[in-house]
């Protein structure tokens, strides 16, 4: 993981049923998860750049994602979502996934983290 959440880290809405270590579980694994999807034209994972603007885990452990992508018309933007409901659904305990496609608000660089502008050297 990183030295801390990105300066925007994704709203993450737990259900409030779950008991407090499973959400925790839940939310290091879906982290991971976001880690493993990469935009091509980057070098840097999805979490990383700021793409996921919220997540929320129901009672049934179904988990929706909100994301963005760096511009409206970037040539994944109709196969991205797919990748990342993919690795949610890999995620053990998550029982469904929906990723809906947000562009309010934009995405701008002030929402990288650290480590993704070290990775593209934007100081």
């Amino acid at each position: 993981m990183t030295d801390g959440p990105a300066p925007n880290a994704p709203d993450v809405t737990p259900s409030s049923t779950l008991p407090p270590e499973e959400i925790d579980r839940l939310t290091d694994e879906l982290i991971a998860a976001f880690k493993t999807v990469y935009d091509p034209e980057i070098p840097v994972d999805i979490y990383e750049l700021g793409l996921i603007y919220r997540v929320a885990i129901s009672d049934e452990r179904h988990v929706d994602v909100d994301m963005t992508l760096t511009a409206p018309g970037c040539p994944v933007a109709g196969e991205m979502p797919g990748w990342v409901e993919n690795a949610v659904a890999a995620v053990p305990g998550v029982s469904g996934v929906d990723v809906r496609m947000v562009f309010d608000p934009p995405w701008d660089q002030s929402r990288m983290s650290d480590e993704a502008r070290v990775a593209l050297d934007m100081w």
